[in-house]
């Protein structure tokens, strides 16, 4: 209800203004918020990874801790059950060597190899054995030797390398924090020192008979935990950039080097067990290992302590990544590990203290009397194993003195330096800044995991980021970065051009507001390429814009009133080689362009527009950047070529940006692939960046598509789009690279573009058969080909939604998919074609890939043939026909559409599928019922159709509960299911036969070329009087008007008079705007705004010499840019800034017929009710903090006071003059400096000077710079050339398409006739010769007398598919997994809206020189 009174009180201001205040108010044009569930889920989320860090991290210390008790020689195991728990202990360190040696193999088998360096190799194979070394000694040798406590607390050590280097090498951001490594050393030494007192104390109390060789032990435990703290070697001198070369070039072959060192810590780990316990100790008897049927309880014991250490493990070490990539570093990463040790401690006394009394001995009164009693128990099996073994083991230390027990306190406080100790070590990690999404080398240093130290393996293995590390490879830091919104418009709707410039708007919004706070760091400029955009205006021949072109500037302008509540404000008109371009400044200052395409003088099309775009921002706009003096330069700086916001003074965004693509790399400059009606968030685009920016070698990033419309066509796309987005794409991404990144909605690396033999192949023009069909079908699909065959990875973020709209007719959807499906397979067999040099190009596909792919390319082509053997099916379910003649009724069909297909015209080949689509719909509804039927009729639904169909249901069901958002799509999968012969048996007919048409196929117009009729004009003269150009055009209503002056009749306003007005001005800048001298200051052109308006005469030859010098000034302002060495002139307090420079002259050159028309569209900003819109929305924007609330008010009442007061005789839909804007002008300013004097707010004049400034500026007409339209000449001539075919060659090329046609329809016709005809055979033949005997279930567990008979051809076939949908079920669980990951990480980092509050100093004067690494000029350098 609040936001209806909302919009109701909007709406009433506009209609003051004006009679027609009615709006659209386009979907999502609100401004976002953070939404509660989301913030929650995140909370939760972080919760439950925590509790799963701690609960793993607990269960693996506390298994390894019982493992090494019940092996311990002084256990009361026997010794076959020692021996085989200290198996389960190699076994727990052997575990995640061999996970990483397998993966390691995978990547270096089937990903990529490099050869590594041998030096380096050998090192790092030294410290991992030694690594290995120490761990196997302390876990096989010394804490069996030592009680549970001991064990629990001495692993503490294993962090002394790490504090003595971090002391070294001074790895603290402040100087004090190195009392952190500094206590952590001393403790641990302590703690040390602690354990040989203890000992001693036991040795000489005779507490259990220990033995003195126990010092032994200690000395070993010491050495080992030395030799283990080498394992994290890596993280300080990586943060110190010590070694930086070494450390990089061991990057490059680090999976190699753990396939190596994996190897050789398991040889290690092995040879450790047998010297020790073969050689020294003796303990080992083979015979003991033949395990016997009584063996079953300690067979159980090992077994599953051994599991649960081993995945315990690899749960924290996965737990702890997921808690640092979602933001959750102290609570759920650092909070849980740390306190997992003291967390051990806590649930083992809970433990013993609770279950030591249902033991035998827990009726003594004293320790002494109890740990004696335990011998007894040994032999005795109801009493539990693990906890008479714990207590056996406690009852080791010194509480079972009888004479000291004191020393017991020795072993707490040892507790206490340990833990304390490590934690020290590791205070870094509380402090850590993890950015959005992170790759898991970013956060720690190594892949593996040391399982027996688990907890601390992660803290000491988690990455420094020291600020002396981030050098230019670092990725510590967010990258900075530069997007180019692409758009290509063909033949839009009204409505979709609202979707598109909506989401443009938004991400303005979402980016450039200075009340909020973001933390992503990109600029981004909004290009929009309108294809088709002229037209000859009959009569005249003139050369004007389209109706489609019209209905695009009325959507900027509508969606500029939504956002802003005012009209555009800096609007320019630009001729172009091409055609035009309009260039506007959007609300928070990013720029919007739109290219007007004339198909006479550029090709048109979506590829030749891709072309367009990446040769201009790659190329011409990186090009100037490295080369400065290119740039177009601008000495003298009038109100055109600056933009002024909150007292600070910038370039232009246009030429800003070209500043700022100079500190950026091309490997950070992307460009976001867009349709013309593609609706998105910001968040949309964020999530896309991410994938970039995490992953250099990813060239391409697309979001999930989510087809729009209504009716059955667009029902069953949903679902089409749904699985293929929930299976396929996943799939792709999983095992390899994902094939086509759609150009709807894609954002692509500019690195990646520009590499070789991928744009420079991309301008490559279609002169054969295959190359119509691969190159100008599917261009997005060839273009990632490209991408895929040079190196570059495409992915898939699922996370990332975009809309757009779908075809909803049947002709429409057929045409699309003609053009979609020769091209997707001409570029997948392109791909598999070049799969061995792919394979070595791309470290993301492998040689499995490359036959995941064949398969799912073998599937595809024999999708005709396997629905019609459904359809056969579906006739013996329903019809109970015979099994060879429902083959031979099922394959009528398809061969008759084949022949309409050859004979018939396209439009009634589409009829004819439709009409045939219904049958077929009624067909497969009836089969569905009739298999649902037969499971009934059976009893069973364990038959192969049944549980195909059953598990394929429930697949889809879980899918979409793993989908939440989407999970309606589930209700169009019966639309999809009774689809399926249209889709997957007609469509691909209808393709391949029609395969020669490479017309487009969808938003074409089957009338002839637009053109506009004046039919009204009587007189189109244009004359130069007095050097004034004029253009004299009178209507018929002119006519009428001044016959009605002649005759002293009452003249009514005729419509076209404001045309006749408007178009006598100068035609080579058309510029009503006020416009300054070069000679002249700011100070003197609001001086000039307060002088009153001279007699009319004076005026007159004022406005025309200024006019001719801001002329000409405007010129060179296309061909001279901002420069910091430009002569400046000391300011006043009251006064603006002076910049002084050169003039050049340059000719007028008059502006084409279509500049006219277009701004005077603009010059309705000019009207008296969007002036008095547009003065309150300029001067609330630019009075936008909270303290300047009441001056705001005040300034827009009194300001709106005068504007009704001077324009009281103009009616609310003229545009105003230019004497008429002076003097407008002069009211306004002397009335806001007269308020603004009486508020005592001086400082703030400037800024309302220049709102006020704003609300009258014109639109301007400039020429195009003489570099940008020499290269715009240059590439239209080498590249973008109109075609012109001359007749043979389009003859030749219909014959060769034709030719290429009948091919491809034989090789599929051929490939489908061949598996039908063997099925068909096999059905003739009978199940009784050549069958599969499946044994036949009921639900209820019993066997049938007679088996089920399956051909085996069918059989084959249906378990190949079922084994590709698992795989892809299996990847998409894995992608959901990341995806949920990468949205909490979002979410917690989500820009959230606030208003500001602070206030800005409106007396600096900021000038940025981005060339000089971000030099500030302000006023008092001045």
């Amino acid at each position: 209800m609040d936001e209806l009174k909302y919009r109701g009180k909007k709406r009433e201001g506009r209609h003051r203004d004006t009679w027609d205040p009615f709006q659209l108010n386009p979907i999502g044009a609100e401004k976002e918020s953070k939404r509660r569930c989301f913030q929650l889920a995140q909370y939760l989320m972080a919760v439950i990874v925590g509790l799963a860090v701690l609960t793993s991290a607990v269960v693996s210390k506390g298994s390894l801790l019982v493992l090494s008790t019940m092996s311990s020689p002084t256990s009361m195991r026997s010794p076959k059950e020692k021996q085989f728990y200290m198996l389960m202990l190699v076994f727990c360190l052997v575990f995640p060597n061999f996970m990483m040696f397998v993966k390691s193999l995978w990547k270096c088998a089937f990903k990529s190899f490099v050869q590594p360096n041998m030096k380096t190799l050998a090192f790092v194979c030294a410290i991992e054995c030694l690594v290995s070394l120490g761990t196997s000694v302390l876990v096989l040798v010394v804490m069996p030797q030592f009680d549970v406590l001991t064990n629990l607390f001495i692993s503490g050590g294993v962090c002394i390398v790490s504090a003595i280097l971090q002391i070294v090498f001074r790895l603290q951001r402040k100087t004090w924090k190195i009392v952190f490594p500094i206590c952590s050393l001393i403790l641990t030494v302590a703690g040390y020192c602690l354990v040989g007192v203890d000992y001693y104390a036991r040795v000489t109390s005779k507490v259990d008979l220990q033995k003195s060789d126990c010092f032994i032990y200690i000395g070993l435990g010491i050495f080992s935990s030395l030799l283990i703290s080498l394992c994290w070697w890596e993280n300080p001198l990586q943060a110190t950039n010590r070694m930086q070369k070494k450390l990089s070039e061991l990057d490059g072959f680090r999976d190699f080097v753990f396939v190596i060192s994996s190897l050789l810590r398991i040889i290690v780990i092995g040879g450790v067990y047998l010297f020790y316990h073969v050689l020294i100790d003796k303990s080992i008897v083979w015979a003991d290992y033949n395990m016997h049927d009584d063996d079953w309880q300690l067979l159980q014991i090992g077994l599953v302590l051994l599991f649960l250490q081993a995945f315990c493990s690899a749960a924290c070490h996965w737990f702890g990544v997921v808690a640092c990539k979602i933001h959750a570093v102290r609570m759920s990463f650092a909070l849980p590990v740390c306190c997992a040790g003291p967390t051990t401690l806590l649930l083992g006394l809970i433990l013993f203290i609770t279950e030591a009394h249902k033991l035998d001995g827990g009726k003594h009164g004293s320790i002494q009397a109890f740990c004696e009693s335990l011998v007894h128990l040994s032999q005795k099996n109801t009493t539990p194993v693990v906890i008479l073994e714990i207590t056996r083991s406690i009852c080791r230390t010194s509480l079972n003195s009888y004479y000291l027990q004191w020393p017991f306190s020795m072993l707490a406080l040892e507790g206490v330096c340990m833990w304390s100790g490590f934690v020290a070590c590791t205070y870094y990690v509380w402090k850590i800044k993890v950015q959005r999404i992170e790759r898991t080398a970013q956060l720690f240093v190594r892949r593996l995991y040391e399982s027996a130290f688990i907890d601390l393996s992660l803290l000491l293995n988690t990455k420094m980021k020291v600020p002396r590390a981030r050098n230019e490879e670092s990725h510590d830091d967010i990258q900075e970065c530069v997007i180019y919104l692409c758009a290509t418009m063909w033949h839009e709707t009204y409505d979709e051009m609202l979707k598109i410039l909506t989401s443009m708007f938004r991400l303005d919004r979402y980016r450039g507001d200075p009340k909020e706070e973001h933390n992503d760091c990109f600029d981004f400029e909004c290009h929009i390429y309108v294809d088709d955009a002229f037209m000859t205006e009959d009569d005249t021949k003139k050369r004007l814009v389209n109706s489609y072109v019209d209905d695009l500037i009325n959507v900027v302008i509508e969606v500029y009133r939504v956002f802003t509540n005012k009209e555009p404000d800096d609007v320019s008109i630009i001729e172009t080689p091409y055609g035009g371009r309009l260039m506007f400044v959007m609300p928070e200052g990013n720029m919007l362009y739109v290219h007007l395409k004339d198909k006479v003088k550029i090709r048109n099309k979506k590829r030749w527009s891709q072309i367009m775009y990446m040769y201009y921002l790659l190329g011409w706009k990186g090009y100037i950047v490295k080369n400065p003096q290119k740039i177009p330069r601008q000495n003298n700086l009038c109100r055109a070529s600056l933009i002024s916001l909150d007292g600070e003074s910038y370039l232009l965004p246009q030429y800003d940006n070209d500043y700022k693509r100079k500190l950026i790399s091309d490997d950070h400059t992307y460009i976001l692939a867009l349709d013309g009606d593609t609706d998105f968030q910001p968040k949309a685009v964020i999530l896309l960046i991410d994938r970039l920016r995490m992953y250099e070698n990813v060239g391409a990033a697309c979001g999930r598509i989510h087809p729009t419309g209504m009716g059955p066509m667009v029902w069953y796309q949903k679902f089409e789009y749904a699985v293929g987005h929930w299976l396929q794409k996943t799939a792709e991404h999983v095992f390899g690279c994902v094939l086509c990144s759609p150009g709807c909605f894609s954002l692509f690396r500019g690195s990646a573009l520009m590499d070789d033999n991928i744009l420079k192949r991309y301008t490559t023009t279609a002169t054969r058969a295959a190359e119509y069909v691969q190159y100008d079908q599917g261009e997005d699909r060839w273009l990632c080909t490209l991408l895929l065959q040079q190196g570059w990875r495409v992915e898939y973020n699922a996370a990332s939604d975009a809309y757009t709209n779908s075809p909803q007719e049947f002709k429409e959807f057929y045409n699309q998919r003609r053009r979609w499906g020769p091209s997707t397979l001409a570029n997948t067999l392109d791909l598999l074609h070049s799969g061995g040099e792919t394979v070595k190009k791309n470290s993301s596909i492998s040689r499995l890939y490359i036959f995941y792919q064949m398969f799912a390319v073998g599937s595809s082509i024999l999708g005709p043939a396997s629905v019609t053997l459904m359809i056969a099916g579906a006739f013996q379910f329903v019809f109970k026909i015979e099994g060879t003649l429902s083959i031979l009724i099922a394959s009528l069909p398809p061969v008759f559409y084949v022949i309409v297909c050859f004979v018939a015209k396209s439009n009634n080949q589409i009829t004819i599928a439709a009409i045939m689509s219904v049958f077929y719909a009624f067909l497969m509804t009836a089969s569905l019922f009739s298999i649902i039927g037969d499971i009934v009729i059976q009893g069973t639904f364990l038959t192969p159709t049944g549980v195909f169909l059953v598990s394929m249901t429930i697949m889809y069901l879980v899918t979409a509960l793993l989908h939440p958002e989407e999970f309606v799509m589930i209700v169009y999968g019966l639309m999809y299911f009774i689809c399926i012969p249209s889709g997957y048996l007609l469509l691909t007919i209808y393709s391949l036969v029609n395969m020669h048409v490479v017309t487009w196929g969808t938003r074409e117009t089957t009338k002839k070329e637009d053109v506009k009729k004046n039919t009204n004009i009587m007189c189109d003269r244009s004359c130069t009087i007095c050097c004034w150009d004029m253009k004299c055009q009178v209507t018929q209503e002119s006519e009428n008007l001044m016959l009605q002056q002649i005759t002293g009749q009452k003249a009514q306003p005729a419509p076209n008079s404001l045309l006749t007005n408007l178009q006598s001005t100068q035609q080579g800048t058309v510029n009503l705007e006020l416009q300054v001298k070069p000679e002249t200051t700011m100070e003197e052109f609001f001086g000039r705004a307060q002088s009153p308006p001279r007699d009319k005469h004076n005026k007159t030859n004022r406005d025309k010499d200024d006019d001719t010098d801001s002329s000409s000034s405007d010129d060179s302002f296309e061909k001279k840019t901002l420069s910091m060495s430009a002569s400046m002139s000391a300011i006043d307090e009251d006064e603006d800034f002076i910049l002084t420079g050169n003039q050049e002259e340059t000719e007028e050159l008059p502006v084409s017929d279509w500049v006219t028309p277009v701004k005077a569209e603009f010059l309705k900003k000019l009207t008296y009710a969007n002036m008095r819109r547009n003065l309150q929305a300029q001067i609330r924007y630019t009075l936008r903090n909270k303290n300047q609330d009441d001056l705001c008010e005040e300034l827009v009442l009194m300001l709106t006071d005068t504007l009704n007061v001077e324009l009281s005789h103009v009616g609310p839909e003229d545009v105003l003059t230019t004497s008429q804007l002076e003097e407008l002008q002069y009211a306004l300013t002397e009335r806001a400096r007269r308020i603004i004097k009486t508020s005592q707010l001086n400082r703030l004049e400037k800024r309302v000077m220049r709102a006020i400034e704003k609300t009258l500026i014109a639109p301007q007409v400039q020429k195009l710079d003489e570099g940008e339209e020499d290269f715009w000449n240059k590439l239209i001539e080498r590249y973008l050339k109109p075609i012109v075919d001359i007749k043979a060659h389009q003859d030749e090329v219909t014959r060769e398409l034709k030719s290429l046609r009948n091919k491809a329809v034989f090789l599929y016709f051929i490939i489908n006739v061949l598996w039908v005809v063997a099925t068909f055979f096999l059905q003739a033949i009978g199940n009784d010769v050549i069958s599969i005997k499946i044994p036949k279930y009921y639900p209820n567990g019993t066997e049938a007398d007679e088996p089920l008979k399956v051909e085996p051809l069918s059989l084959m076939f249906l378990l190949s598919f079922a084994v590709l949908l698992i795989m892809q079920f299996l990847a998409m669980l894995y992608h959901r997994v990341y995806t949920l990951i990468h949205v909490v990480s979002y979410r917690s980092t989500e820009k959230d809206y606030k208003e500001r509050n602070d206030e800005v100093d409106d007396d600096v004067l900021i000038m940025e020189n981005h060339s000089a690494n971000g030099l500030v000029l302000t006023s008092d350098d001045l």
